[in-house]
């Protein structure tokens, strides 16, 4: 059911935020930090800062560290996953 979660959370994320993965940084911050508390606003800040630091999109990077600290490896898959589908979807259409 977590599993579920993560995806299903990462997946609003992915359909429903505009501008970019910068745009989704609030959208990322009410659902983590706030509505599920997965994480706190201090561990959101530090994953900002690796994800710019890393190579790849900075939304990816964030999500896959959110869904890490929400479900380990496991949950990083589909975090990940859940926040890339909805715009395969859209290109496979």
């Amino acid at each position: 059911m977590l599993y579920w979660n993560i995806f299903w959370t990462f997946f609003k994320i992915g359909a429903f935020s505009f501008g970019g993965g910068y745009g989704m940084i609030p959208l990322i911050a009410q659902e983590l930090v706030y509505g599920r508390q997965w994480v706190t606003m201090e561990q959101l800040v530090d994953m900002i800062a690796v994800s710019q630091m890393t190579p790849g999109p900075i939304a990816i990077n964030i999500a896959t560290f959110g869904g890490y600290q929400a479900g380990g490896t496991l949950g990083s898959v589909m975090a990940t996953v859940g926040l890339i589908t909805p715009s395969a979807l859209i290109v496979i259409a």
